[in-house]
């Protein structure tokens, strides 16, 4: 098997993961964990130089923190299948007296979870500070951070990226789910942003676009690219193109699969869109 092979089969097998974690507990957020699924694929699987026995020192490894903690189910799924925890444990999530929550929690002990992350617009501070002490540690690896472009209303964000350009903070890549939905409706509709690219090139941001944030080659390639741009002065910032709901045809462009769980029947048509491959927990 190639690895892009392993890449789409690993990436089918996560929206599984998904659906069937939500429709358990009638509870979740399936859309934007389907969209982000082929990203924290690639970059767990292929990207990052990790290390799954987990040290919560980081050390002599790759960093990363999600921000956006409300999609903890695609998080979890990649994790697990990743091997920093079995992947029957995915059977209990929301489950009361379990590590995996809601939103990702530290206090568990949950191998891969470096933060917590329930309220929105805290994670890029958090990368920030650990790409700042890797530079201390005279560690050379990077420090990835995904937050989601409705996040970015919260204005903690624009104090990190203010503060990582002024500190040349340039071992730091933050990418952006940019999938113009959040819960309320279309980001444009609910506080409109504007030109983002343009705005982190206003704060000194190195900034480069991934438009079909879908798709596993495109991803490599820009996030290959966004690697080779770190070291030089600038944090890199990567704008990620996706879709909402990716890979189920019904929950795809639309907020209304933000916090909602499949029932029975849309449990069904979602799995039977999406073949197993790597075996369900």
């Amino acid at each position: 098997m190639s690895n892009t092979q392993h890449l789409h089969d690993f990436t089918t097998q996560t929206r599984r993961d998904i659906l069937r974690m939500v429709h358990a507990v009638n509870s979740g957020h399936p859309g934007g964990s389907l969209g982000c699924a082929e990203f924290l694929t690639v970059l767990y699987q292929q990207l990052m130089k990790r290390n799954p026995g987990f040290s919560m020192d980081g050390i002599g490894e790759d960093l990363f923190f999600l921000s956006n903690g409300h999609i903890s189910p695609i998080f979890y799924s990649v994790l697990a299948r990743s091997g920093y925890f079995p992947v029957a444990e995915l059977a209990t999530f929301r489950k009361l007296n379990t590590r995996l929550q809601g939103h990702p929690t530290t206090h568990d002990g949950l191998p891969g979870v470096r933060m917590a992350a329930g309220s929105l617009g805290q994670g890029l501070s958090v990368a920030v500070g650990a790409a700042q002490a890797k530079k201390l540690n005279k560690d050379s690896n990077l420090v990835y951070v995904l937050t989601g472009d409705g996040e970015l209303q919260e204005g903690q964000n624009w104090e990190a990226i203010m503060y990582a350009s002024a500190k040349k903070v340039d071992n730091l890549i933050a990418t952006v789910d940019l999938n113009g939905q959040q819960i309320d409706g279309a980001t444009t509709d609910v506080l409109n942003m504007g030109n983002l690219k343009a705005k982190f090139e206003a704060f000194d941001w190195d900034v480069l676009e991934i438009t079909e944030g879908n798709n596993i080659e495109a991803i490599i390639k820009g996030m290959e690219e966004a690697k080779s741009r770190t070291g030089k002065g600038k944090p890199v910032c990567v704008l990620l193109h996706t879709v909402m709901g990716n890979g189920v045809d019904f929950m795809m462009h639309t907020h209304a699969w933000h916090g909602k769980a499949p029932n029975d029947v849309q449990l069904a048509v979602g799995l039977a869109q999406n073949a197993e491959t790597l075996g369900d927990y």
